[in-house]
């Protein structure tokens, strides 16, 4: 089992005391730069820890929908994609200055209507998300600078221009993260925006929006929305959305090709992951394990990014068998806000019975608990569940195949090194991998041989800071760095004739 720490009395009235202290606008919608009145119906916020409603929320209807891409079409790009770089940097770094200033705040949100630690949120916040959107402020002037070339017909400029209206849709794991790895570079590139956030993400969207509005963009520049699956499918169909960006699932990125296909419209997708985690013999227990764990449970689970497979030599399975069950057993679960706690509930009631699904249907076909498996007796309110730790996971079998989502994490044996590769690249995701070893050699020769997006050697990645993405089942395009804002660019050649090349 893991560590727990308590609920403290009266917590639902401290939630709606805390919602009523961080968050305004409940009553209205963000779009093009204005709050308006959300004619979509109403949304009941449900906090993961007590599973009561801590707010009720106004939607964006189908049709306020089409309006955002309208107005970003028409206003968006005849102001936003026009001003000059120097001059879009300013703007955006005023909305990620408002950001930072926010952090507190935006902590408090996502844990009361996602779950999520505020221990977990501040680091992830200021290390990665502020990481990521000052890189893209500090290399876009440079990104999107004009190139010149010399050809056999005469000299050329290489220029990259806006794609057009992008569409952000992001989950629920990562909203400011997510900001910072794709809203940003988009709007550095002179894209407008329109964004369609997780359903859980209410309250910290309407964070983001106070933000986007203290910076000031120009109308139709950002529409920030929290909605359900139809808003998103309206918005990613629009004829006017020339690039939409999904950060979620397979069975979305398929729709979102379907609704895109026909018109043409560019896509950027980055999906999920089965990230193996392998331990080569020479790896030092203690240190290994300080960023191991982080990776295999952080966010309760909930992160494309998650080592989910653990991959030990087979000659030292006790040792480490030893090691990780311990490590799990003191995982402290509980309240996400308080300080000390390390994992919180999962988002929703439906990510909660999926991961006991997935342990149910693990033990059916062999595997056994070693630590967690559980919801937490000390947590009988909220959708709790015990970071679980799985061993004689069949390499083949649904858990060892399969993303779970939820904090559920499977422990494989190899043979030797090459069959240890051979395992890490038994999956049809490529997103993310760690390698843990003393030798340099042979990390090198991992790194090179594994089929991912990134390669973290004795570390857990990837750096949001720069480029990042997925192959095979997890997508394609990348997050971060200039590479990250070339995405949200087209690149067009203007040819000098005589007398007009200098």
């Amino acid at each position: 089992m893991s560590a727990t720490t308590a609920q403290p009395a009266g917590s639902v009235q401290r939630e709606l005391e805390l919602v009523a202290a961080t968050v305004g606008h409940l009553d209205e919608v963000y779009m093009a730069g204005e709050w308006i009145a959300g004619d979509g119906g109403t949304y009941d916020v449900v906090s993961p820890s007590t599973e009561e409603v801590i707010a009720s929320v106004s939607l964006p209807s189908l049709a306020q929908a089409d309006r955002a891409i309208q107005l970003a079409h028409d206003l968006g790009q005849q102001s936003w994609s026009r001003v000059p770089v120097a001059e879009r940097v300013e703007a955006v770094r005023r909305f990620c200055v408002a950001m930072e200033a926010r952090f507190s705040q935006i902590a408090v949100a996502w844990a009361l209507e996602a779950g999520a630690p505020v221990r977990y949120s501040k680091t992830l916040h200021r290390y990665a998300a502020a990481g990521a959107w000052q890189t893209a402020l500090d290399c876009a002037v440079e990104a999107l600078a004009d190139v010149r070339r010399a050809t056999p017909l005469g000299e050329v400029i290489v220029r990259r221009e806006p794609v057009g209206v992008v569409v952000g849709v992001m989950a629920y794991n990562g909203p400011v993260v997510t900001v910072a790895s794709k809203v940003i570079p988009a709007l550095l590139a002179g894209c407008p925006v329109v964004v369609k956030a997780a359903p859980e993400s209410q309250l910290v969207m309407r964070l983001l929006a106070d933000c986007a509005d203290e910076a000031g963009f120009p109308a139709g520049t950002l529409t920030l929305f929290a909605g359900d699956i139809d808003l998103g499918r309206r918005l990613t169909a629009h004829e006017q959305t020339d690039l939409v960006s999904l950060t979620g699932g397979t069975r979305a990125a398929q729709e979102i090709i379907d609704a895109t296909r026909n018109r043409f419209a560019r896509t950027h997708l980055e999906l999920g992951g089965k990230s193996p985690a392998l331990i080569l013999e020479d790896a030092p227990v203690a240190e290994t394990l300080r960023t191991l764990v982080a990776g295999a449970t952080g966010g309760t689970g909930q992160l494309c990014a998650l080592l989910s497979r653990i991959l030990i030599p087979r000659s030292q399975w006790d040792e480490w068998l030893g090691a990780l069950t311990e490590a799990w057993s003191k995982i402290n679960v509980g309240d996400p806000l308080a300080p000390e706690t390390l994992v919180g509930p999962l988002a929703n009631a439906a990510a909660r019975d999926r991961t006991e699904s997935f342990v149910a249907t693990a033990r059916t076909e062999g595997a056994t608990v070693a630590s967690g498996g559980r919801r937490p007796p000390d947590l009988p309110t909220g959708y709790y569940y015990e970071p679980t730790l799985l061993v004689d996971v069949h390499r083949d079998s649904t858990l060892a195949t399969t993303e779970v989502f939820g904090p559920a994490t499977a422990v494989i044996t190899y043979d030797d090194l090459d069959d240890g590769i051979a395992l890490a690249n038994a999956t049809t995701y490529g997103l993310a991998a760690s390698v843990y070893t003393a030798d340099r050699e042979k990390a090198w020769y991992c790194a090179e041989r594994i089929e991912s997006g990134s390669v973290a050697l004795n570390a857990w990645g990837p750096s949001v800071a720069a480029p990042y993405g997925g192959r095979k089942h997890s997508g394609w395009g990348r997050e971060g760095g200039p590479e990250g804002i070339h995405e949200f660019t087209e690149l067009k050649q203007i040819l000098l004739g005589p007398g007009l090349a200098n």
